[in-house]
């Protein structure tokens, strides 16, 4: 276990400083308060194991072909041409 404060644990996982106090006070993250030089310290509890398997679980992604992801990818071009479309005619219409 590894004890890192608010700010680290934001600066890590890109969060901010509120977002991590929130998850602190909602319980989903493990912590613990420590009294130093007469303040209330926050640290955060980190389980290397935890960190691993996130890690681990993030890489297993489908597969696709090259083929598969071309398709993908046009019909996705398709879609957002036909979205900007929408968006010039309606800018001509308040012109």
């Amino acid at each position: 276990m590894e004890k890192v404060t608010l700010r680290e644990y934001a600066r890590r996982n890109k969060l901010s400083y509120f977002a991590v106090m929130k998850l602190v006070r909602n319980g989903k993250v493990k912590s613990e308060t420590v009294s130093e030089n007469g303040k209330d310290i926050e640290y955060i509890l980190i389980d290397d194991k935890e960190e691993v398997n996130k890690k681990i679980a993030e890489k297993d992604t489908p597969k696709m072909t090259l083929e598969e992801e071309n398709a993908l990818l046009k019909e996705e071009i398709i879609k957002l041409k036909e979205a900007l479309e929408r968006c010039n005619r309606r800018t001509t219409l308040v012109l």
